[in-house]
């Protein structure tokens, strides 16, 4: 990761300055920096990490970061991570334009690895994503989605970007079609786990932790799962109420939501649900030896869903 951090800086040069100095502040800002970790986990399981893995991981994490100055812009965010959203402090369209920077400077940079299946593979990944954020858009206050189609938002904005990175750092190492697979899968039901527990998060967990506000999903009018549960388990009069908030966008009414969301036990089925898709992420692994590379991706499978930020 050390590397990849060297490859960032040497990538995000621009002749403009206003665009270095966004970069810096939104790549700089404290992530997790989850999704280029499995480039090179994947690799390592699948036959070692090269330099060109840590091309492919900065590549994966300028896309997830164009997508976040999105995303913010979108949803009219002002905080990620604990800190100020690039879109807050430097306005809506710097925001956007330096995240399109981002996105192309990512196809620069895979057009430079020279390898066609590197990308038709981020092709695809960034269009499956696109769609997912105008499926989302289109789900906001519609309190009759159902949790299939929740879960296909899930699977296009999240889960397909966790895939591609996992993919990657098998077809880097020309694994066997059958190893490029069983990453590929675990990647989705990883990246499926994870959000699903991002939406636990942003109803019940420390703001502190997460850096950001509690309820921002609710405010937007997102039907996550939990909401969605409630909503389908609570009796009539609670139900309605939390429709109502989703429909209102009633941040003040989080604590009446939550004591719903709790009384129909709706964390437990979400954590439930989402402590189902890591089983699968696990078990996409058996086609692969044990040893300290297959046991890294166990253990992140079982951390993305018991962590708490």
């Amino acid at each position: 990761m050390q590397q990849v951090d060297v490859v960032v800086r040497q990538s995000l040069s621009s002749q403009v300055p206003l665009i270095n100095q966004i970069s810096e502040y939104i790549i700089h800002s404290g992530g997790k920096r989850l999704r280029p970790a499995l480039v090179l986990m994947a690799g390592d399981l699948a036959g070692g990490v090269t330099p060109a893995h840590h091309q492919l991981a900065v590549i994966i994490e300028f896309i997830h970061t164009a997508t976040l100055l999105h995303d913010d812009v979108v949803d009219a965010s002002d905080l990620r991570r604990g800190k100020s959203t690039a879109n807050h402090v430097y306005g809506n369209p710097a925001s956007v334009l330096v995240g399109d920077f981002l996105y192309s400077r990512a196809f620069q940079m895979m057009v430079r690895l020279q390898t066609m299946r590197v990308m038709e593979i981020l092709a695809d990944a960034t269009n499956i994503i696109s769609e997912g954020e105008v499926l989302q858009l289109l789900n906001v206050r519609n309190i009759g989605v159902s949790e299939q189609d929740y879960l296909q938002v899930i699977h296009f904005k999240t889960a397909k970007l966790f895939e591609a990175a996992t993919r990657l750092g098998a077809v880097q190492c020309q694994a066997t079609p059958a190893r490029e697979e069983a990453l590929a899968t675990y990647g989705m039901h990883l990246g499926t786990a994870f959000q699903l527990i991002d939406d636990v998060l942003d109803l019940s967990g420390d703001s502190d932790k997460i850096g950001k506000t509690l309820g921002n999903d609710l405010a937007e009018g997102k039907v996550t799962l939990p909401m969605l549960y409630a909503i389908q388990q609570a009796p009539a009069a609670q139900a309605d109420l939390v429709k109502q908030a989703l429909l209102e966008g009633q941040v003040a009414q989080l604590e009446q939501v939550l004591e719903i969301l709790h009384a129909v036990k709706a964390f437990d089925y979400v954590r439930s649900v989402a402590q189902k898709e890591a089983l699968l992420a696990c078990q996409a692994l058996d086609i692969f030896e044990a040893g300290p590379a297959k046991q890294a991706l166990l253990d992140l499978a079982q951390f993305s869903v018991s962590r708490q930020q």
